[in-house]
């Protein structure tokens, strides 16, 4: 779930279904009820904990984390997705259509007929949907911001659907991100208060959300799987690994530096725009008038993409810039991991 969450168009959720997790995840969050709030208030913690799932929720997020530090710093999956895309996305359509057909096959064969194709695809043009919205021109307001929560956070446990790429459709992906770049700065306590109304309608989103997936799961178990397979279905069109994807570059710092620097002298021997999601370049020279290199000042930018769009093609053969045979690698690798998963399971 760790790595998922790191990929745009990847979803927790996703990982969570194809592991077989993901009814357990959904009891897990709605555990969290009124009883045990009440508990925790009157200093009762031990009752608490026998209500709360906290066994299965530190051990899922203790690997959710190291998930997420290891594909950040150790494998960083979010410098591989613009250097090695075909192979990162391959991996996960691999993963993701492996494990459509592996789930429905675990459903029962009576829940297999006709009739019941319809949630299936159902589900498959809902998802379709949503990964190929366009992003719109939204405000930055209390309101706005708390319903960004709300929705993302649902989106996150939804099998199919990337909160972090709801949060792009929505224009509050940078917004979020540069108040979380603040915190620790002079600009923490504003930045506090701008995210206080995210976290907070990401708090109402899931409580609400998991309990009406945890009452579908109950009384029509095989139907909301079928819908949520079909999300999985929907979601393949974006990570299909060979993709012509949009990029939005947004400037996340400026410094100013000596033109006779070694790293500005590197940036200037770039000629190209480097395939990285963070990257610096040259805004302007300060003072281009000044006698010598020594005494003329630059200004550097540290510049971040982010995903506007993408749209997938077949690619042709003897296609320099794609990387068929990654894209090949990759969605095998998937397929043969799900295997691998499947085995765990059973066991």
């Amino acid at each position: 779930m760790g790595s998922a969450d790191i990929v745009p168009g990847v979803s927790g959720g996703t990982m969570a279904l194809i592991t077989g997790i993901y009814d357990r995840l959904i009891y897990a969050i709605k555990s969290v009820d009124q009883n045990f709030v009440k508990k925790i208030v009157t200093l009762k913690f031990a009752e608490a904990f026998t209500i709360f799932h906290w066994k299965f929720i530190f051990l899922l997020f203790t690997g959710l984390i190291s998930a997420v530090f290891f594909f950040t710093k150790v494998v960083p999956l979010q410098v591989y997705m613009f250097t090695h895309p075909e192979i990162v996305y391959g991996l996960f359509f691999g993963l993701i259509l492996g494990s459509v057909f592996l789930l429905i096959i675990e459903i029962a064969p009576e829940k297999r007929g006709w009739k019941n194709v319809f949630p299936l695809v159902a589900g498959a043009l809902v998802g379709f949907w949503i990964v190929t919205l366009v992003p719109t021109d939204t405000p930055s307001t209390a309101w706005f911001v708390m319903l960004s929560g709300a929705i993302s956070i649902c989106a996150m446990i939804l099998p199919g659907i990337s909160g972090s790429y709801l949060l792009l459709i929505l224009r509050q992906y940078d917004y979020i991100l540069t108040q979380l770049g603040n915190l620790g700065t002079s600009e923490t306590v504003a930045s506090i208060l701008n995210l206080a109304p995210f976290f907070a309608g990401a708090l109402v989103g899931i409580v609400l959300f998991s309990r009406v997936l945890s009452w579908l799961l109950k009384n029509f178990h095989a139907t909301t799987l079928l819908v949520l397979v079909g999300f999985l279905i929907g979601s393949l069109y974006v990570i299909w690994p060979y993709q012509d994807r949009q990029f939005e570059a947004s400037v996340r710092s400026t410094q100013v530096m000596n033109y006779t620097d070694p790293a500005v002298q590197e940036i200037l021997e770039t000629e190209d725009e480097p395939r990285l999601p963070r990257y610096q370049r040259i805004a302007r020279i300060i003072n281009p008038e000044a006698p010598s290199d020594d005494q003329r000042r630059v200004e550097v930018e540290t510049v971040s993409k982010k995903l506007l769009s993408s749209s997938p093609f077949i690619p042709e053969r003897g296609q320099e810039d794609v990387n068929v045979r990654g894209g090949i690698i990759g969605i095998t690798l998937g397929i043969l991991m799900i295997w691998v998963i499947s085995y765990l399971r059973k066991s």
